[in-house]
């Protein structure tokens, strides 16, 4: 009787970032059927850190027990603080209507728009 081949261990990209500006990412092999808590734990990120993360593979929303493939990139990021379009208007208004935007750069005479 022929044996069962055996399946090959998993390569992961765990991807981190627990400050701003600041990434670490480890390269790992896992077992067959590892999930992303698994994975979390074999780059040795401890609870507290990843309470304040949310996870992802690929950039798509991941739960701790979801199950990975071969080549995978889990990714923690940080929470955002500010609502991005909320930040955007903010930092228009602070400049000026003048000095911000698409036709800040406008040739001078030129049309308004263009």
């Amino acid at each position: 009787m022929a044996e069962a081949p055996a399946l090959a261990p998993l390569r992961v990209v765990v991807c981190v970032s627990l400050q701003p500006g600041q990434t670490q990412e480890w390269a790992l092999q896992l077992p067959p059927g590892a999930t992303v808590a698994q994975a979390l734990a074999a780059a040795g990120l401890r609870p507290p850190d990843l309470a304040l993360l949310a996870f992802g593979i690929w950039g798509c929303s991941a739960q701790p027990g979801d199950a990975l493939r071969d080549g995978d990139r889990v990714e923690g990021c940080r929470t955002l603080t500010v609502d991005p379009k909320v930040a955007r208007r903010q930092r228009f208004a602070s400049q000026g209507a003048r000095a911000a935007g698409l036709f800040a750069q406008r040739r001078s005479g030129a049309k308004q728009g263009y």
